[in-house]
């Protein structure tokens, strides 16, 4: 028997329920109107009593996962590095502040899960000012956690309530330490879902920690060549009901980040097919290209107004075309991706229940042809049991 064998995974999505065993994975579609942990044992109950407590492991992007706001010294380094860790932890960024113009910058009305202050070497001191705790009385938060000089940690500790202190993100060679501040993340994760009572009493059928999808997806890229004929370097999309993940290949970026990533991730809040349709039906408007798209697709734009199956295809499609957009360098971004090297994009989430390849490759094509005047076409890869997930669960 395999290792999978003596194990039953569970995936508790924001659209889907995914139950893998020996057999295969189950998708289930949730019923809002019910509680997780009631949804989920009537649909799955008689799988799930076969198990002990000991092998059932569960990964979740159910409850939103952790908002992160990020507070740094330089575009460069500082903000670049724990943006790096955050999205790699499967935290979500609201918004990144650059210290200088952190007097001029908007506060955000939400309550955010953690902030991140980060800043400088070990050796540099002097770095923030009554500025930083100015900020930060006008903000909500839950978490603070500071990841920057260690000249620094003992003011800012004083002057900050619950402020947590870890080792610096940056060492002395300019290089990322990621460690720490990931278990912190992955930890708080952990914590929040204590907090929330839908996800909380999954503990009821799992003894082992509940971590997000995001980070267990980023966890299972060095191994996906062992299910899938992927040529590096790759991305893996995965469009779901609430976000859009990319996962991509370090050979994909010139940058000056030194880490011992091989994958890293990004994620775009805003594009998801269901509970973010509206934000995705807004950017798609603001494409400039879209428009041209659509009539590509033989649709007008009163398909935004439209709902049913053929409304769902075509937002998934204009997905990948923007967030294809986002990560070019067509586009000013935080990662511009070199797409004109990339040998293969691996597909997983609900599109690929909805989309069949051909219309994937249509789209690509039509991006690379329009926006980067190139005829390159990476080869489509489909996670069509919607599984890959399950390679990291079992590391």
């Amino acid at each position: 028997m395999s290792e999978i064998n003596d194990k039953l995974l569970i995936d508790v999505g924001s659209t889907y329920f995914k139950v893998c065993t020996v057999h295969g994975v189950e998708q289930h579609f949730r019923d809002f109107n019910k509680d997780i942990y009631d949804d989920l044992t009537y649909k799955c109950g008689d799988t799930i009593h076969n198990y002990k407590k000991d092998d059932v492991y569960i990964c979740s992007s159910a409850n939103g996962g952790l908002s992160t706001l990020i507070i740094g010294v330089t575009n460069s380094f500082s903000l670049k590095y724990a943006t790096n860790i955050a999205f790699n932890s499967g935290i979500n960024i609201i918004d990144t502040v650059l210290y200088k113009d952190i007097e001029k910058t908007s506060i955000p009305s939400d309550l955010i899960d953690v902030v991140i202050v980060v800043g400088g070497i070990d050796s540099v001191s002097n770095i923030f000012d009554e500025k930083l705790f100015e900020y930060l009385e006008k903000i909500k938060y839950s978490n603070i956690v500071y990841v920057g000089s260690s000249k620094e940690a003992p003011s800012l500790k004083e002057k900050i309530e619950n402020l947590v202190v870890l080792p610096n993100i940056i060492t002395n060679r300019l290089h990322v330490e990621e460690e720490h501040l990931k278990e912190y993340l992955t930890n708080l994760y952990q914590a929040d879902i204590m907090g929330k009572e839908d996800i909380k009493s999954l503990y009821d059928i799992t003894s082992n920690q509940i971590y997000s999808t995001p980070y267990i997806v980023n966890k299972t890229l060095p191994m996906i060549d062992s299910k899938f004929s992927v040529a590096n370097p790759y991305i893996l999309i995965d469009i779901g009901g609430a976000t859009t993940d990319i996962h991509y290949s370090k050979d994909l970026v010139d940058e000056n980040m030194v880490t011992q990533n091989e994958y890293d991730r990004l994620v775009f809040k805003k594009l998801g097919v269901y509970k973010s349709r509206e934000s995705l039906i807004f950017a798609a408007k603001n494409n400039e290209f879209v428009y041209e798209l659509l009539a590509h697709l033989k649709v007008t734009e009163n398909i935004f107004d439209e709902q049913g199956e053929k409304n769902t295809r075509i937002l998934m499609q204009l997905a990948i075309f923007l967030v294809l957009c986002k990560v070019s360098t067509f586009r000013k971004a935080y990662v511009n991706l070199k797409l004109n090297v990339l040998n293969s994009i691996v597909l997983t989430g609900g599109i690929t229940k909805v989309l069949k390849q051909e219309e994937i490759e249509d789209i690509v094509s039509f991006f690379y042809k329009k926006i980067l005047n190139s005829n390159h076409n990476p080869t489509i890869v489909m996670d069509n049991n919607y599984d890959i997930w399950t390679l990291g669960m079992n590391k």
